[in-house]
């Protein structure tokens, strides 16, 4: 079919059961009207470049597709933006800590600064490669000249110390 005056008769023929086709795909009567609208565009571009053997089909097809779209915009949309948010701006929760939790974890870097203060220097230094560092056990003991074991060893000792600091806090 070619466009012109068959094809929109065709589309006005039809509209009714497409439009329905429509709200059954976006279950929205606003998104089904305008899925149409974008159809009936899409149909008449093709029908002009090319003839169509199935002319309703291809428009269920595009239906179809643009609910689909329509769904994925919307769902995108849902995510990304609140509508309806009733609570000001200022009272949606920041990314930056509060002042309290600021607080209770400066004092807790202050607890594990004072537990490895106080560690003998090899499991200071073991700790410090590993936990802060990311340093592998391999590395330590290497570092150290102890073997892997004894660098594990030093390691686990030290952050059970770390630990016992900061339950000794509470």
């Amino acid at each position: 079919m070619s466009c012109g005056p068959d094809a929109l008769q065709l589309f006005l023929t039809h509209r009714a059961k497409l439009l329905n086709y429509a709200l059954r795909l976006t279950g929205d009567s606003a998104s089904a009207e305008d899925v149409l609208q974008e159809a009936w565009l899409r149909f008449q571009a093709a029908a002009a470049h090319r003839a169509l053997d199935e002319p309703v089909g291809y428009l269920h097809a595009v239906i179809r597709n643009l609910a689909h779209d329509d769904r994925r915009r919307r769902g995108l949309r849902e995510r990304l933006f609140v509508e309806g948010l009733e609570e000001p701006a200022s009272d949606i929760a920041s990314a930056e800590p509060s002042a309290e939790a600021s607080l209770i974890s400066s004092e807790e870097l202050r607890l594990v600064r004072e537990a490895l203060e106080g560690m003998p220097e090899r499991m200071r230094i073991a700790v410090e490669m590993h936990r802060i560092g990311g340093a592998k056990l391999k590395d330590i003991a290497a570092r150290l000249g102890v073997s892997v074991t004894t660098a594990h060893q030093l390691v686990a000792d030290g952050v059970a110390q770390c630990r016992a600091r900061l339950r000794g806090a509470r």
